[in-house]
């Protein structure tokens, strides 16, 4: 069925995203982040700094849940790939973060304190790297998210991921953009071959 208006668009991204749940380690508390289904097979993408130990749970949107496997891990990009085993979930199309242009419409999804699949739109400030906050490139937002929204999508007016949501640094929110995140997918899943 064919994504015909804004909605329809963002209920397919909110369908994509998932809440990863994690197991408290000894005196710490348990929690969630997001992340984002990328291929129908069970490949999720996420926040490294989410994955709190090998043991993640997966919750869809529909509520089931599902062990995942680590499969890849990189902490330069704090990047985690996850794998669950089922078939014929929604994933999300990844769009090309580098046509991405400051003014731009994005909408965030995740599933902050614990909000599931709640949604947030603002606008791109830039793309780039941030002073102080060392080499990397983000895609730089005034979207609000909050603790939960880690890993999650972001995603442009048509409902393409053009990064991973991260973290809050001087009032912008901060994504890893989606180039990035192809080149880190591409890699995983060889390695997972």
């Amino acid at each position: 069925m064919p994504l015909n208006t804004h909605s329809d668009r963002i209920e397919q991204l909110r369908h994509c995203t998932v809440r990863i749940l994690f197991a408290p380690a000894v005196n710490a508390r348990g929690g969630s982040g997001s992340g984002v289904i990328t291929e129908s097979t069970g490949w999720i993408v996420t926040n490294a700094h989410v994955i709190q130990n090998n043991q993640p749970m997966v919750e869809l949107h529909d509520g089931r849940r599902f062990p995942a496997r680590v499969v890849a891990f990189a902490r330069r990009h704090d990047l985690a790939l996850l794998k669950i085993d089922t078939l014929g979930l929604p994933a999300a199309e990844l769009g090309d973060s580098s046509r991405l242009r400051p003014g731009e419409m994005v909408i965030a999804a995740g599933n902050p304190l614990g909000f599931t699949g709640a949604v947030s739109t603002g606008v791109v400030h830039t793309v780039g790297p941030l002073r102080g906050a060392g080499p990397n490139n983000w895609v730089q937002a005034d979207v609000r998210l909050a603790p939960g929204n880690s890993g999650g999508p972001l995603a442009d007016a048509l409902g393409r991921v053009i990064g991973i949501n991260t973290m809050v640094a001087r009032g912008l929110a901060l994504a890893i953009p989606s180039n990035v995140v192809r080149d880190f997918l591409r890699a995983g899943v060889r390695k997972a071959a």
